[in-house]
């Protein structure tokens, strides 16, 4: 009925749905560009000049620079996942000229998990009839008049 050719192909595209796909984000280091820059000689400029504008400039102390670059890895439909990720800080001191270089790695990606799909507050749980029928008799009667009247 079926050629093995025909199944080979098949097996082939049935496989190839499994391949992780892999992808990049963020800053392509270059470690002969990265290596020219040395504390106490460049400064901002010729950072910007050599490396471009940085990734992310530090919120709280604007003397920070960063250059993140990652690679990520998923199967399928799954959400990606880092495999690797460099961090390339550059500190600037007051007169903005190159105070050090630092490299960080994997240890910087944060895993956070949401408990659920819904907001967590304090104070009793209602189900769905005490949220249809929860009104009934808390309100004054029609022509009742207001409370506390004459």
């Amino acid at each position: 009925m079926f050629r093995p050719a025909a199944l080979l192909l098949l097996a082939g595209v049935a496989a190839s749905a499994c391949t992780p796909l892999r992808g990049h984000q963020g800053y392509i280091l270059d470690a002969d560009l990265i290596n020219s820059i040395q504390p106490g000689v460049d400064n901002r400029a010729s950072v910007e000049q050599v490396l471009g504008r940085p990734t992310i400039a530090g919120q709280f102390n604007s003397g920070d620079w960063y250059y993140v670059a990652r690679d990520t890895r998923n199967l399928a439909f799954n959400q990606p996942k880092p495999v690797t990720q460099t961090t390339l800080r550059i500190r600037f001191d007051q007169a903005g000229n190159v105070a050090a270089i630092d490299r960080l790695g994997l240890e910087q990606v944060a895993s956070i998990s949401p408990s659920s799909k819904k907001t967590p507050t304090l104070g009793r749980e209602r189900g769905f009839f005490e949220d249809l029928f929860g009104n009934i008799g808390t309100v004054g009667a029609p022509g009742a008049g207001a409370p506390g009247g004459p």
